[in-house]
This record gives structure tokens, C-alpha cells and sequence, in this order.
């Protein structure tokens, strides 16, 4: 018998050191609950969103909310860029992270930084492209994120974000819900031992948006023209946008 966790509406400051909190304690089984939860399809969707990135032998790429790393490995391993900064606020899964880039050997090539999205510590123009898997959910300020994304992105370069979205089909918007609230906590409770980290998932999805308001957001934070690639049936989708030249 599972005991319902409740998990409200975090907000502000609360929902930082939640979130920070939550990502710590499962860091060590983040990686399998991924593959479990998605199937593994989490490998390819990688994959698909690295296409919307521009190849560049010299210029440094930014990985915000790189958790344990596998973004940018995945970037690395087709050698679209030289060298990636993963950023997160979670030190233990940037520990893991740093683990598994020397095991690539890619620790001379990605470089960990313990930070906040809401306030980059990168000058203005200095990566060559942005990409976020799984994040921007967590951000406390999506606006004010945006606005510093764009800032330390040179122009001409693209943010590529990959992330669970509220479905916008009748179906799914239905459908998607039921499973998501009642099997996700279930499978965290079984297999990272964490059901409220697993509860807060669902609900962090719910509180989002759809592709298409990601897109209209980006659009009035500057993002030139977003496109929208919409997977797993709209529970999924990458979403680029470009900084004016």
C-alpha cells in the first residue's frame, strides 16, 4: 500500500532548495529511473535535438541543467563542439557527472560548474549554443532564465531545449496525466527509494507549458522565430530558438 505524497505548489526561494534537495538525494539513481520511465527513449530524443545545433571546432557550448552529464556527452561523442560547460545547482549530480566524463575521457572536454541559471557567471556572447534537457521545468523564474540565456549566447547561436510538456491533444492531455500521476511516484518509490521526488515530477509538468507557449515565451524574450518538434506522441518536444545576428 503506498501513502500519497504531497507535494504543493512551490514557489520562489521554496522551490530552489527543493528542487537542489530533491536532485541531490536521487542523484545516484537518476540515470536508471530515466531509462526506466522513458524506455530508454530518452538516448534518442538526445540525439534528435543535437541536430538543431551548429557544428563548431573552436567555440565552447553550455549545457544548463546538465544533471549527471549525458546531454553533453552526447554532444561531445559527435564532436559538434570541442568543449561543453555543464551547469548545474545539484553538486552531487555534477559529481557524477564528472565520474562519468573521465570514464568518456572527456573530463579535459567538459568542464562542471556548480551554478544558478537565474544569474550565469559567463560574460555577454560566450557560447556559440545553449541546450537544456529536462530543466526548464525546475526553473523558478522561467522569464528571468530566458533573459539570461540569451545574454551569454553569441548571436546567431541557438538554445536547444528538450523537455516534458503538458500534451496538447484531447487524448493525451487526458491520458498522459493519469499515467504520469500514478506510476511515476510509484516507480520512484520502488527503485530510487524517493517517492516525493517522483511525485513533485508529475506535478512540476502540470504547472508547465505546453510547446506551444514555450515557444511564444522564448519569442518574447528575444528568441528569434522558435521551432517546435513535438515527440512521444506531444509529451515531449524540443523547442529552438535563435539570437538575432
Amino acid at each position: 500500500m503506498f501513502t500519497e505524497v504531497l507535494v504543493v505548489n512551490l514557489r520562489g526561494k521554496d522551490k530552489s532548495r527543493f528542487v537542489s534537495n530533491m536532485f541531490n538525494r536521487i542523484s545516484g539513481r537518476y540515470d536508471l529511473l530515466n531509462t526506466i520511465m522513458t524506455a530508454g527513449m530518452h538516448y534518442s530524443w538526445r540525439k534528435k535535438a543535437t541536430k538543431y545545433l551548429k557544428k563548431s571546432e573552436t567555440g565552447m557550448f553550455l549545457d544548463v541543467a546538465t544533471g549527471t552529464g549525458d546531454f553533453a556527452f552526447e554532444i561531445l561523442n559527435q564532436k559538434i563542439a570541442n568543449k561543453v560547460v555543464g551547469l548545474d545547482f545539484s553538486v552531487e549530480m555534477l559529481n557524477i557527472g564528472q565520474i562519468k566524463s573521465e570514464k568518456r575521457n572527456f573530463d579535459k572536454k567538459f568542464v562542471p560548474v556548480v551554478a544558478d541559471a537565474h544569474e550565469l557567471p559567463f560574460a555577454d556572447n560566450s557560447f556559440e549554443s545553449i541546450t537544456i534537457g529536462f530543466g526548464v521545468r525546475n526553473f523558478v523564474d522561467l522569464s528571468t532564465a530566458l533573459e539570461e540565456l540569451l545574454r551569454v549566447l553569441v548571436p546567431g547561436g541557438n538554445l536547444v531545449i528538450l523537455e516534458i510538456v503538458k500534451p496538447e491533444g484531447k487524448i493525451m492531455s487526458r491520458l498522459f496525466p493519469l499515467y504520469f500521476e500514478k506510476i511515476t511516484p510509484r516507480i520512484g518509490s520502488i527503485f530510487a527509494g524517493d517517492r516525493e521526488a517522483y511525485t513533485y515530477l508529475p506535478q512540476s509538468v502540470s504547472n508547465f507549458l505546453t510547446s506551444t507557449q514555450l515557444a511564444v515565451l522564448m519569442t518574447k524574450k528575444g528568441f528569434k522565430k522558435p521551432v517546435v518538434k513535438k515527440l512521444a506522441f506531444g509529451t515531449v518536444a524540443i523547442v529552438v530558438g535563435q539570437k538575432n545576428e
